[in-house]
């Protein structure tokens, strides 16, 4: 069983993994934080809480997921060039 406990204005979920993925608790929350952060669904300081790790050491790790730190659309990014 896996638990994800929060703070304010967040739920707990429990989901049940299979032993065989050798994937402890922590793991599975980063790889949906990092997933929720990558589609803009979290922000950076949401997603380092629900990973359960601080801003900076959550920041570190996207690399390592190939995610960039600089969640910002592409299209936001010329729409702001365009107003410049």
């Amino acid at each position: 069983m896996f638990f994800f406990d929060y703070l304010c204005n967040m739920r707990t979920i429990t989901l049940q993994m299979p032993d065989s993925l050798g994937m402890d608790n922590q793991e599975v929350a980063i790889l949906v934080a990092n997933r929720l952060y990558e589609q803009g669904k979290l922000s950076l300081g949401q997603a380092a809480e629900v990973a359960g790790l601080t801003k900076r050491a959550f920041a570190e790790l996207l690399g390592t997921y190939q995610v960039s730190i600089f969640n910002y659309p592409a299209s936001d990014l010329s729409k702001d060039v365009a107003n410049a």
